[in-house]
């Protein structure tokens, strides 16, 4: 029976211990956090990543998500990707981290792994705006015009009364033949926002 005792006493200590350590390691990753913030915001970046390196692990989604975008800021774009991915992989439902993948893609100019991080968070989230916008602006410069019609049909569809929506709509719908449905849009577009240059001209050539 003492032996048991002091076994059940042991586990216990050994599990306050624990606790104990995960409370102190979880506050000094909050000042660490809170370090790396007032460094960012006077542009510190080297600073503020030196703040949270040493808490960095492959596995940790907030340490490799907040590296991805202060090496973004700090305009090293490669290693901002590699960070941002190793996100994107430990949560794939992140629509955030996906996001913050594109940013570095597309100033690296990786348009096809752009392309797919927008196709993968419209598959989470059909509706969303901006991931809709950007892959039909995608889809109308490289002339897929049918695709493009169908992301801003959907901006439209949530933001009847947005400007950049209905123009881009009329744009996709003019350069595919479709000048009725185009001058539509342009028409809507001047009221939103009146003699604009590029809805004026659209309208134009949809006579």
């Amino acid at each position: 029976m003492e032996i048991l005792k002091k076994l059940v006493l042991s586990a216990t200590v050994i599990l306050l211990s624990g606790q104990l350590y995960a409370q102190t390691g979880s506050a000094a990753m909050q000042k660490a956090f809170k370090n790396s913030y007032a460094n960012e915001s006077k542009k510190s970046y080297s600073s503020a990543m030196s703040d949270i390196m040493p808490f960095y692990a492959d596995n940790n989604y907030e340490v490799n998500l907040r590296l991805g975008w202060l090496n973004f800021l700090n305009k090293n774009y490669t290693s901002a990707q590699s960070y941002y991915q190793k996100a994107v992989g430990l949560r794939p439902n992140s629509i955030e981290a996906k996001f913050g993948y594109i940013k570095p893609l597309s100033l690296l100019e990786s348009w096809d792994k752009v392309l797919g991080q927008y196709n993968d968070i419209l598959k989470l989230d059909p509706q969303n705006t901006q991931a809709n916008y950007w892959t039909g602006y995608i889809y109308y410069n490289r002339k897929q015009y049918d695709a493009a019609i169908k992301c801003f049909s959907k901006v439209v569809s949530l933001y009847p009364f947005d400007y950049d929506g209905n123009q881009m709509l009329g744009w996709a719908h003019l350069m595919s033949g479709k000048k009725a449905e185009a001058r539509a849009c342009f028409e809507r577009g001047l009221l939103i926002k009146p003699d604009d240059a590029s809805c004026t001209d659209g309208l134009n050539r949809s006579k």
